[in-house]
């Protein structure tokens, strides 16, 4: 095997597997930790991979998008504690977006019951989860189901959500960054997260920390564009300042 064979081998295994670890790729492998280590280094120069303590999960990009149901198993408490911080800052809305993906489907999970809300929504998992929900009236967009996120796009979603004037998103993305802002890796799923940001008065913004720094294909916002950013305490602190030096109140749940 030979070293582009290898590193396209350790990119197969996390993105399969979620994470690799150092020690396991170096005896699987038949190779020297210094060596796994360079090839995750030049994976994550291009952009492949994020390199962790001992290891390194994938990076969502143009060709490469998780699924619903593999981001249910990733994360799991921090995207919980995300949500329900997350869920606190809804203040007097009365109309609210909920984004596709699974830490908006735990946002939606933590809203009140107590008074009434109206949720539009992208995710077919987050309307069938609210659909019965006291106090709670949902609005799924129409549109083309993508199979991977159980969620809705293209010209349908778009020309819905143009007709809304909406109190507070609350937005996913692949990836966050200071320099590129927010990104997607499909075209058509960029295209309603940018329209929900033309027609929302508040836009917040969710996401655990292995998406910070990450750029993917397509843009649809910047930082500065978000009243506030939660995330978990895995984003160091300083970089978590960096972010609020752009405006967004930055929350570390």
């Amino acid at each position: 095997m030979d070293a582009d064979e290898r590193r396209r081998g350790i990119l197969e295994t996390a993105r399969r597997t979620g994470s690799v670890d150092v020690g396991k790729l170096a005896a699987e492998l038949g190779v020297s930790k210094e060596t796994v280590r360079r090839d995750l280094k030049l994976l994550e120069e291009h952009g492949l991979v994020r390199r962790t303590h001992g290891g390194a999960h994938p990076v969502e990009s143009a060709g490469f998008e998780t699924t619903l149901a593999f981001r249910t198993t990733m994360h799991v408490p921090e995207k919980s504690r995300i949500a329900a911080a997350a869920a606190g800052l809804l203040g007097d809305a009365e109309t609210v977006y909920i984004d596709e993906g699974y830490t908006p489907q735990l946002i939606a999970a933590a809203l009140p019951r107590d008074r009434p809300l109206t949720v539009v929504t992208s995710s077919l998992s987050t309307a069938g989860a609210l659909a019965s929900a006291e106090n709670i009236a949902v609005l799924l967009l129409g549109g083309r189901v993508r199979g991977g996120t159980l969620a809705t796009v293209d010209h349908w979603a778009t020309r819905m959500l143009s007709g809304f004037v909406i109190d507070l998103a609350y937005v996913g993305a692949n990836g966050i960054s200071r320099e590129y802002g927010l990104t997607t890796p499909d075209p058509a799923v960029s295209e309603v997260k940018a329209e929900v940001m033309r027609v929302a008065k508040r836009r917040v913004f969710s996401g655990v920390h292995t998406k910070f720094g990450a750029v993917s294909f397509c843009r649809f916002a910047k930082v500065m564009d978000f009243e506030a950013i939660v995330t978990d305490t895995g984003l160091p602190t300083s970089e978590a300042h960096r972010y609020a030096l752009l405006g967004p109140q930055v929350i570390q749940a």
